[in-house]
């Protein structure tokens, strides 16, 4: 199994100063942030775009985990790309070429994922799992920060964690939605490897100690 990472959502940070959030994961010591990018259609809100992310990057050695939540996402991925991702995620339930577009992330240099909203049965993504650098499981409906961890994505999560122990696959399991140190160690049990913790990470009273008991997950 992988080591345990985690990966603080910018969504849940400041902002009117998204750098100084960025900073603050980085002088944790934490290697990732996750940035989800919304388009008003695919989920019912707004965030940031390529410019945002660019903006970020020049003072950031972070990873950037780059969550497309669009309608379109085939259409963004050199931006997003250009602007400084290191992985690009796309979602299984629009309508475009999910292979090409996943091939495309790879081409231009990214490491690429498959996301699944809580409604989407594991089997949508399954043909995509020898393609693929992470698979995120959403343990909310996206487009909203602070929702209720849905327990019952568990059993999606060890199905997809199944899979991948029986096809010796390497690709990350990473969880997205309600995730704090209880929910974590729940998901840990049935395979994630990778967190993203927004509300949790950033209210926090110790943010220090948070990010120590996630590494010990």
């Amino acid at each position: 199994m992988h080591a345990s990472i985690l990966a603080p959502s910018i969504l849940a940070g400041d902002h009117a100063n998204l750098a100084a959030s960025a900073a603050i994961v980085e002088q944790l010591g934490v290697s990732w942030l996750h940035l989800d990018i919304m388009d008003g259609h695919f989920v019912p809100n707004l965030s940031f775009g390529p410019q945002t992310v660019a903006a970020l990057r020049k003072n950031s050695k972070l990873f950037f985990d780059v969550h497309l939540m669009l309608d379109e996402p085939h259409r963004y991925i050199e931006s997003f790309a250009k602007a400084g991702a290191n992985l690009i995620s796309i979602h299984i339930e629009p309508a475009y070429d999910h292979a090409a577009t996943l091939a495309r992330i790879h081409s231009l240099g990214c490491k690429n994922g498959i996301v699944l909203n809580p409604g989407t049965p594991a089997s949508a993504i399954e043909p995509f799992l020898g393609q693929v650098d992470l698979v995120l499981v959403m343990t909310v409906q996206p487009g909203f920060g602070g929702q209720s961890f849905k327990r019952e994505m568990l059993a999606k999560i060890a199905q997809i964690d199944t899979w991948r122990k029986d096809r010796k696959l390497d690709f990350r399991l990473e969880v997205d939605g309600g995730i704090d140190l209880a929910t974590a160690a729940e998901c840990r049990q049935v395979g994630t490897d990778t967190f993203v913790a927004g509300t949790s990470f950033f209210a926090a009273p110790d943010r220090a100690a948070f990010v120590a008991t996630m590494a010990r997950l």
